[in-house]
């Protein structure tokens, strides 16, 4: 199991009280695949450096966890199609 740090930045046009569950839904996939949720960060709002899909703010999340590579790599397919979701990054922290 690796441990990942993904970035999330959802969009401005789902409510902030919505942003939790939805993550939360996406997140069904990794704990289904045997990996652990270690951390969620709901960092709020803020502007983006660049406009994405037309978009100039968006809600970040950063979310700790440890998986299986393919459950990762599910988890970003997943949540690159759902449309609330503006960008995700993947991070492979280093195992010690």
């Amino acid at each position: 199991m690796r441990h990942y740090e993904i970035m999330v930045i959802v969009d401005p046009d789902v409510d902030d009280r919505q942003v939790p569950g939805l993550i939360e839904n996406h997140l069904k996939v990794i704990t289904g695949g045997g990996g652990k949720v270690e951390n969620i960060d709901l960092m709020g709002r803020s502007r983006l450096a660049y406009d994405i899909k037309k978009k100039s703010e968006g809600f970040r999340v950063v979310v700790n966890l440890g998986a299986e590579s393919a459950t990762v790599k599910e988890l970003d397919r997943r949540m690159t199609i759902d449309e609330k979701i503006l960008r995700t990054k993947v991070f492979r922290l280093d195992d010690k």
